[in-house]
């Protein structure tokens, strides 16, 4: 008699986690053909219309590297605040750093200033509840993002990798960082982490802030708007930008989208920094087909010090094509390398929380910044060689005759390909 309550129990579940390994949208088959370079007008105005919004000009960008540099600008950023604060992240765990940010903004919450706070619950799962208290108790909105409910149980694998802090509509951040320990300092050790975030003033703001209004749409059914969050913002540089998301419930493919489109447009370089690289085969081919075209293609990810080293069996399994087409491969060797930046020709800069792998293209809610001003490009390829002389580069010999114990976990790793 309980045979088929416990099929259809069973039978559930298995739907549930098939809903769970999948975007449920179809993804791109065919690789994009080169039809002009990134120097032509058509790039700009193709990235704009097809990934949305628009390129818009009078933006000013400020790199923040590393621990030491990226949290006093974000705390002075709060402490600023007149009207509104939203923030959106990932990683929010328990330590001194979390423990200023939130102190920071249930500070702001109690003097009156409208505080939005985004979790994902996940990510924020090593957090302190002692700071969900302190910022609800002083008025702030706090939600963690995708809590497990019965109503959502196929959304469990959908999480915001966003990484979003909007002051008045006016100034924002972006980039690769964490709130917790491991960002803090200036990566000097293997406790800190090497990583970039970015300071943004000027019009595309209003972008930043809409991406994250379209989560927190979602998360709450409130829809935030008025001056306080959309204000005028008068031009504040020359820079051209703007900012776009990804979401399996809506435009899942955008992120693999705009690098295609961008490696495919690459005349004379490509920087990419990733620290979870693990492309598809149509990626692959696309970064080959442009180191076959003369392009200069360096690639930086992390070493044996790495938080996941599962995927880094998986990315380096799949670097024989890239090797043999000429593409420098290089490890980070300091520490763990979290940084998240693809600049192309010195021309095209694309920061934000997105990761180099299926994860980050298909299931993952992301959101890049990309920026076409060539001083910050060769401002960020500066940095980039730094980066590269305290990395070891890998041959095709060397991955070659790589240890047999590594070949074969890679025989399994491709199992788990969609999610990584």
């Amino acid at each position: 008699m309980l045979t088929i309550p416990i099929t259809a129990f069973v039978t559930l579940i298995i739907i549930l986690v098939i809903a769970n390994l999948s975007s449920g949208e179809k993804k791109i088959e065919h690789k994009i053909e080169r039809l002009y370079a990134s120097d032509d007008p058509q790039f700009v105005r193709s990235m704009g219309l097809l990934l949305g919004p628009p390129v818009i000009s009078g933006n000013r960008f400020e790199m923040l590297l590393n621990g030491d540099g990226i949290f006093p600008s974000m705390l002075e950023g709060i402490r600023c605040a007149r009207q509104t604060i939203t923030f959106e992240t990932f990683i929010y765990w328990s330590g001194e750093i979390g423990e200023q940010i939130a102190q920071a903004l249930a500070d702001k919450a109690r003097d009156g200033i409208a505080v939005h706070v985004l979790l994902d619950w996940v990510g924020s799962s090593k957090m302190d509840k002692r700071y969900l208290d302190l910022l609800r108790d002083a008025g702030a909105e706090v939600i963690q993002y995708h809590k497990p409910h019965w109503t959502g149980l196929g959304r469990m694998n959908d999480r915001t990798h966003r990484k979003l802090l909007v002051i008045d509509g006016h100034i924002g951040f972006t980039g690769g960082v964490g709130i917790a320990s491991e960002w803090t300092g200036h990566a000097q050790d293997e406790k800190h982490w090497r990583d970039t975030h970015f300071r943004v003033a000027g019009p595309v703001v209003g972008h930043m802030q809409a991406v994250f209004m379209d989560n927190w749409v979602k998360a709450t059914g409130n829809v935030l708007h008025g001056p306080g969050y959309f204000p005028h913002v008068e031009p504040m540089g020359d820079g051209l930008a703007h900012m776009f998301s990804s979401s399996p419930s809506g435009g899942s493919d955008d992120m693999q989208l705009m690098y295609l489109m961008a490696i495919t447009a690459a005349t004379h370089s490509i920087h990419l920094a990733s620290a979870y690289f693990v492309p598809d085969k149509l990626t692959i081919n696309a970064i080959v087909e442009a180191a076959k075209r003369g392009v200069k293609v360096q690639i930086i990810m992390p070493g044996k010090k790495i938080d996941t080293h599962t995927v880094r069996e998986a990315s380096r399994a799949c670097w024989g094509d890239l090797l043999r087409a000429g593409v420098e491969m290089y490890e980070y060797q300091p520490t763990m390398f979290h940084c998240k930046l693809l600049i192309v020709d010195e021309y095209l800069v694309s920061v934000g929380s997105t990761n180099f792998d299926n994860r980050s293209f298909k299931l993952n809610d992301e959101a890049n910044l990309n920026i076409y001003d060539r001083d910050f490009a060769k401002q960020q390829t500066a940095v980039f060689a730094d980066d590269i002389k305290k990395s070891q580069q890998i041959t095709l010999e060397a991955w070659m005759h790589r240890p047999f114990t590594e070949k074969l976990i890679e025989k399994f790793v491709p199992l788990l390909d969609t999610q990584l």
